[in-house]
């Protein structure tokens, strides 16, 4: 058994453990409702470019003339893989499920015979994924210096892939993030950003025939970069949702526990002291009897 000291020191060294979650949950608590304010505002944006684009590449395929990034380049060899995680730890099992989402989605396409190339968004994923795939890597960009996530840092990322492609450095780009559901959810999503997809449902939601000036292409080739950059910005303001979310969860979980732990071992404390306590006075009263 250990002696009283030693759970003393156990105790305090818990209870400093609690602070410090407890202060953690309550970081992030104060910062998820602004990130899902973000969230909120941004989604109903993207979603509705990409049906504008979904319903101006409907007359367009086939079309010799149609934009590359949205053709594509005629060939599936290379893919590019950007792998978007949080800087930053204490978030349970948030960056793990984006990880492994991506290892998957890695091991399927080498495994058809693909060329994969990494560009990791976020310390975590890096860290991560280095061991095992390091060799993949194109870039990592980080953001822990930056206070709040905005449009010019996802404008960033955009440029650098619009620029690997226009070189010819892969062929498919897609996004792995988490998207936000709730706090206590966030679902691992992988979309595909180069060559633009063009969903079948998204086609049949508008009926109206519209006129389009200039034409279809040439609005497309304004559009596409800038649909990029906009699906990139939502993929992050996603994560700083869901790691915020993932955070409170697991703090608040760390909190309880260490609560747990401090009771046990204070029941446990109160039992030795007492048991020592007993032992002083039969030796005592032993003592005592003998004399």
């Amino acid at each position: 058994m250990a002696s009283l000291k030693a759970l003393r020191n156990r105790i305090a060294s818990v209870k400093a453990t609690r602070k410090i979650t407890k202060a953690q949950q309550m970081v992030a608590a104060s910062k998820f409702r602004r990130a899902l304010d973000a969230v909120v505002a941004a989604r109903p944006y993207a979603e509705k470019m990409a049906d504008v684009i979904a319903s101006l590449a409907g007359g367009l395929k086939g079309n010799p003339g149609a934009p590359k990034l949205l053709a594509g380049t005629g060939k599936d060899d290379t893919h590019l893989l950007i792998v978007a995680t949080s800087d930053r730890g204490l978030c349970g099992g948030f960056n793990t499920n984006i990880v492994r989402l991506a290892r998957h989605k890695i091991e399927a396409l080498t495994g058809e015979g693909k060329k994969v190339q990494i560009l990791c968004v976020g310390r975590k994923g890096r860290d991560q994924l280095k061991r095992q795939y390091g060799h993949l890597f194109v870039d990592t960009v980080e953001f822990t210096a930056v206070k709040r996530i905005g449009f010019a840092n996802a404008q960033d990322i955009g440029s650098r892939v619009l620029k690997m492609f226009d070189e010819g450095a892969f062929d498919v780009a897609t996004m792995i993030y988490s998207r936000f559901k709730s706090v206590m959810t966030q679902i691992p999503t992988a979309q595909q950003l180069i060559p633009a997809p063009i969903e079948e449902k998204a086609e049949t939601k508008t009926t109206t025939v519209y006129e389009y000036e200039p034409d279809e292409i040439e609005i497309l080739a304004d559009l596409l970069p800038r649909n990029v950059n906009v699906q990139i910005f939502r993929a992050l303001l996603e994560n700083v949702a869901g790691e915020f979310g993932a955070k409170m969860t697991a703090m608040d979980g760390a909190t309880r526990n260490a609560g747990e732990v401090i009771d046990k071992l204070t029941l446990l404390y109160n039992r030795s002291r007492q048991a020592q306590i007993t032992k002083e006075l039969i030796e005592i009263i032993s003592g005592a009897e003998a004399l």
